[in-house]
């Protein structure tokens, strides 16, 4: 079939891979413009813009789907749009233009996590289990019937940022075997079904640590938060930036909080046992190991907030 393939982040690479090595055509390949990334605020193309054009395929390059979008995509005349994680929304009449529709993957067990931010939701909120979902596209938010879905459990120490890697590669797989089963005219989708939850885009909000809740809730946000918008606290009035913490496994709970090193550990007081800070940031510096963190602030207890 003919495809157009919408999508930006890395995360969306492996399917547009996979599809372009396929028997299937890329006649199109959207991407959001490019952006200014780091502290040099340099213009860089998406993970995605830079997959098409190493590979010679038409790039089309926009942040909103506009009338003029609509016609040089319909021009094309494609069997199918295929969207993985563009991060803009595809309203009639371009909802309409592909003979097939749009298809969408999405990284979660649908209805549960409809939204933009499914596996950082996912691993917040302490699920055992998430997977990859491809759905017909309909104007509501992503509640169009699923053609397939996979399952995969989530590790104890998974980051989100590690499980969408994962689920980027097995979700590419599950989207070309429906893509081929559309070609065979092969295809069912099923309508949803069971309770729906919502996982908007995070905020720095979101990120910032209340250490007043179970060390198991903290410790679940602070990998559902990482690598974006990553965990912080703030510790003597600047920003700590928590790369990786660690459970402690029944050490004497201390104040919700309150810092300190025990046997060579730097451990931070939750609502019951406490957490191990494992690699930090402070602000203005590099990462470095908690323990080289703290020998550096030479306090022996410091209260978080």
């Amino acid at each position: 079939m003919k495809l157009v393939f919408a999508g930006t982040p890395q995360a969306a690479v492996p399917s547009l891979m996979l599809l372009n090595d396929s028997r299937h055509d890329i006649a199109a390949v959207i991407t959001r413009a490019d952006a200014p990334l780091g502290r040099t605020r340099l213009l860089t193309p998406s993970p995605v813009a830079q997959g098409a054009e190493e590979r010679g395929l038409h790039l089309l390059k926009t942040n909103r789907l506009d009338q003029a979008s609509t016609d040089e995509i319909a021009a094309l005349r494609p069997d199918l749009g295929v969207i993985v994680a563009y991060g803009g929304l595809v309203r009639e009449p371009l909802l309409s233009v592909p003979r097939l529709g749009w298809i969408n993957l999405h990284f979660s067990l649908l209805p549960r996590w409809r939204g933009a931010a499914p596996v950082q939701h996912a691993v917040i909120a302490g699920d055992e289990r998430t997977g990859a979902a491809v759905f017909q596209l309909v104007p509501e938010l992503d509640a169009g019937p699923v053609f397939a879905q996979s399952s995969e459990a989530i590790a104890a120490d998974d980051t989100s940022g590690s499980l969408l890697e994962s689920l980027s590669e097995s979700g590419a797989r599950l989207l070309l075997r429906v893509i081929d089963d559309l070609a065979a005219g092969a295809a069912s989708s099923v309508t949803q079904s069971g309770e729906t939850t919502l996982a908007p885009k995070l905020t720095l909000a979101d990120a910032r640590i209340d250490w007043s809740a179970s060390a198991r809730d903290v410790y679940s946000r602070v990998r559902g938060v990482t690598p974006e918008p990553g965990a912080f606290t703030e510790v003597a009035d600047a920003r700590l930036k928590l790369l990786e913490v660690a459970p402690t496994n029944g050490a004497q709970p201390q104040p919700a909080g309150l810092i300190r090193e025990i046997d060579k550990k730097v451990l931070i007081g939750t609502g019951t046992e406490p957490l191990e800070l494992v690699t930090v940031q402070p602000a203005g510096k590099k990462q470095m190991k908690a323990v080289d963190w703290w020998r550096g602030v030479a306090a022996t207890e410091l209260v978080a907030s």
